[in-house]
């Protein structure tokens, strides 16, 4: 065997552990919590999302979309406990529009080694 096809084999076989060992973006989801929801809990889910909407990030995009901040706290309040915890435990989760920073660099981790693949094969 050439020199290059033994390198060619072992970017190739480097490639394939890397991509082998790339993390699910899954994770699990909590379930939704029960009916009898106590109002001191309520009350704390409201608080948190409320201060999130508060962020002057948040609230500049809500009154780009229309919405001021009286609709904004009706539709909190109208909110069924169930869903309003759901969105309070998960408001950590929520990833802005376009791709996470861990997506970018796997990209260019991948860029990097097809850029090295083709250089070995020329």
């Amino acid at each position: 065997m050439s020199k290059r096809f033994s390198l060619s084999i072992f970017f190739v076989v480097a490639l394939l552990l890397t991509f082998a060992a790339i993390p699910a973006l899954a994770g699990p989801v909590p379930s939704k919590t029960a009916a009898n929801q106590s109002l001191d809990s309520r009350d704390a889910d409201l608080t948190t999302v409320r201060s999130i909407a508060a962020n002057d990030q948040v609230a500049a995009v809500l009154t780009a979309h229309g919405f001021t901040q009286e609709q904004i706290d009706q539709r909190l309040a109208q909110m069924s406990p169930q869903d309003l915890h759901q969105l309070a435990q998960n408001l950590e989760q929520l990833q802005p529009a376009g791709m996470t920073k861990q997506e970018w660099i796997w990209i260019g981790i991948g860029a990097l080694a097809a850029l090295i693949l083709v250089i070995a094969l020329a």
